[in-house]
């Protein structure tokens, strides 16, 4: 009865943990190493207390690694990828990536809308230093606004894309815990 209890107790918290974690994505922050740290922990604390229940194995940490990594990529390099889809250039490619990270925090300030700050802030910055950076390589103003709106588009979907990843590894991780 005892380790029943705890074990949903705990099962409950590591759902929590990971809810918290797809939150912490919304705002971008490092979320899905939260349920990757969390799922992990809970994995080591299963293995020792009762070996043939493990509910959270190896393939499991594994994927959610994967899923993890691949968020953080795509996350990364979408600014960059739409600000080269629409013709912008490697300057404005790269300053989409610092927009990005810049803007989420300015928009989590100055939006204070809790997650549609941080998206918006995201994507403007992304697509505001985007343009000025194809401004600055020497590009035309109708050039670099196309560029920097190929950047704050593809930083919006990249944000959206990671936070779907999040959500799948939190289904993951209930699935696994129900198992």
């Amino acid at each position: 009865m005892w380790e029943l209890a705890l074990t949903w107790t705990l099962t409950l918290l590591l759902w929590a943990g990971c809810l918290v974690g797809v939150v912490l994505v919304a705002l971008q922050l490092p979320g899905t190493w939260l349920i990757v740290l969390l799922s992990a922990l809970a994995a080591w604390w299963g293995w020792d207390a009762n070996p043939e229940a493990r509910w959270i194995g190896w393939w499991t940490l594994a994927a959610l690694l994967a899923l993890a990594v691949l968020g953080e990529i795509i996350e990364a390099i979408a600014g960059a990828l739409g600000s080269r889809a629409a013709g912008g250039s490697r300057r404005g490619a790269v300053l989409a990536i610092v927009g990005g990270i810049a803007g989420a925090l300015l928009g989590t300030v100055v939006i204070p809308v809790p997650i549609v700050g941080t998206l918006l802030g995201a994507a403007i910055g992304a697509g505001l230093l985007s343009g000025l950076g194809d401004k600055w390589a020497g590009r035309k103003w109708g050039e670099a606004i196309r560029g920097g709106s190929g950047a704050a588009v593809g930083k919006f979907a990249g944000s959206v894309v990671k936070l779907t990843i999040a959500g799948v590894m939190m289904g993951t991780v209930v699935v696994a815990s129900l198992a």
